[in-house]
């Protein structure tokens, strides 16, 4: 599927209502964080999990919209509210560069380190923003973009997710990328399949789950 020269491609999900693929508007951030929070636990909501919220979004969406504006797409009511998103990079070892000189400093401005025997749910997160890992796998040169999704129960069925992760598709492979990898929990089955039913395979398995990845352009 090619992105539409409107930025827009609606579909109805009733007789008075419809949710569209759309480009991202600096507008959205505080929605779309809100929807990084809320299927933050493999998919489930983890509002309540942690005692600062806007740190998943800090960690897993915040560096997207910053720096790769023109690769995020939103899934969104005919009101305009966010219900889902994607974000992508076309060039991992490049945003994580990036993101290392221009994201996380403020961050590690805002919040301390976590001491080391903090075992609280926030603290894993807070490690990222101090000390965020590296991608060196093998794979990597063969799939070097990479991407995250993630869509509210609202959003979900109909189709509406391949839509919106076709659209970034297409546009990391416009950007060049013979490739794309993603990170999926091991408990989230239901996006497991979601993905080996669009074309991604498994790269690699880790304690918590897998990396997937798709050759660029789509066949």
């Amino acid at each position: 599927m090619s992105t539409p020269q409107t930025g827009q491609d609606v579909m109805p999900t009733g007789p008075h209502q419809a949710i569209a693929v759309d480009r991202y508007r600096p507008t959205d951030r505080d929605a779309l964080y809100d929807v990084c929070l809320r299927t933050g636990d493999s998919g489930e909501d983890a509002t309540g999990m942690y005692a600062d919220g806007n740190l998943l979004g800090h960690v897993y969406l915040g560096a997207y919209l910053e720096l790769e504006p023109d690769l995020a797409r939103v899934l969104r009511r005919e009101d305009g509210t966010p219900l889902g998103y994607c974000v992508a990079t076309a060039s991992t070892a490049d945003f994580e560069r990036r993101c290392e000189e221009s994201w996380w400093p403020a961050l590690r401005r805002r919040y301390a380190a976590p001491a080391e025997d903090d075992a609280s749910p926030d603290a894993p997160l807070l490690r990222a923003i101090h000390a965020p890992s590296r991608t060196t796998a093998p794979w990597l040169d063969e799939f070097p973009a990479h991407l995250h999704v993630d869509l509210l129960p609202e959003a979900q069925g109909g189709g509406r997710g391949r839509r919106v992760l076709e659209a970034v598709l297409d546009a990391v492979a416009a950007a060049g990328a013979p490739g794309i990898h993603l990170g999926v929990g091991g408990r989230n089955v239901r996006a497991i399949g979601f993905y080996e039913h669009l074309g991604f395979r498994t790269l690699e398995h880790h304690p918590w789950g897998l990396t997937m990845g798709m050759r660029l352009p789509r066949r």
